[in-house]
């Protein structure tokens, strides 16, 4: 009973921390392109400019992808897949910026009031990836600048970061390059929000998928 209870433990688990999470990045990152035509086109101009139309994306284009990753960036600096990091518990009385802490006190980080702290970002509300290539260039998701810390940082940042870096750069890449991405009805996407323990949309996002490449590609 034991094992089995630790087993549904770890996949609930593998479940909440990679699939949820990167569907929840992916899905809010189309939703911000679909809205934003013209980025839309400056990541498939990248793409073509740095894979070609003749075949696929590889993983090892990724690194050359550098307008693709500032949207990723930028995307999960307004829509973070998790809301509120892991809590932390302090462990005795202390003072923190002029706050008295009591033992005991639980803090829960509020991760979207961080990435759009008026004193740090221009204009924070706004979608746009060109951020990540000028003012904010050297910022990363890794847990070093707290001015974006969708996963995290110290010692209980999010394991699972660089497989789900790898995962949502390439998923992204890989849909971007391969097909003409459009909603059916033409209008704008809904990006209104749904509370949970992952930053969902309050609707499903619908798409169409028109291939794009030569017919080799998908050979």
């Amino acid at each position: 009973m034991i094992l089995e209870k630790k087993l549904i433990f770890l996949y609930l688990a593998l479940i909440l921390a990679a699939t949820d999470t990167t569907t929840v990045t992916l899905t809010w990152a189309l939703s911000l392109l679909l809205n934003n035509c013209e980025a839309l086109k400056k990541a498939k101009q990248e793409l073509d400019i740095q894979v070609g139309r003749e075949r696929q994306v590889k993983e090892s284009d990724v690194k050359n992808l550098e307008y693709l990753q500032a949207i990723l960036k930028e995307t999960m600096r307004l829509y973070p897949a998790a809301p509120l990091l892991v809590p932390h518990e302090s462990l005795e009385d202390c003072t923190l910026a002029g706050y008295n802490i009591p033992i005991g006190t639980r803090l829960l980080v509020n991760v979207p009031k961080l990435h759009r702290d008026l004193s740090v970002w221009v204009n924070p509300t706004e979608f746009r990836p060109e951020r990540f290539l000028t003012t904010h260039k050297d910022v990363d998701v890794k847990g070093q600048h707290f001015e974006l810390i969708p996963f995290g940082s110290g010692r209980r940042m999010c394991p699972g970061i660089s497989f789900a870096l790898q995962v949502t750069q390439l998923t992204l890449a890989t849909l971007l390059h391969t097909f003409e991405i459009a909603t059916p009805s033409n209008e704008p996407v809904d990006m209104t929000e749904k509370v949970g323990l992952t930053n969902l949309k309050a609707t499903p996002l619908e798409v169409s998928l028109t291939p794009c490449l030569a017919a080799q590609a998908y050979a």
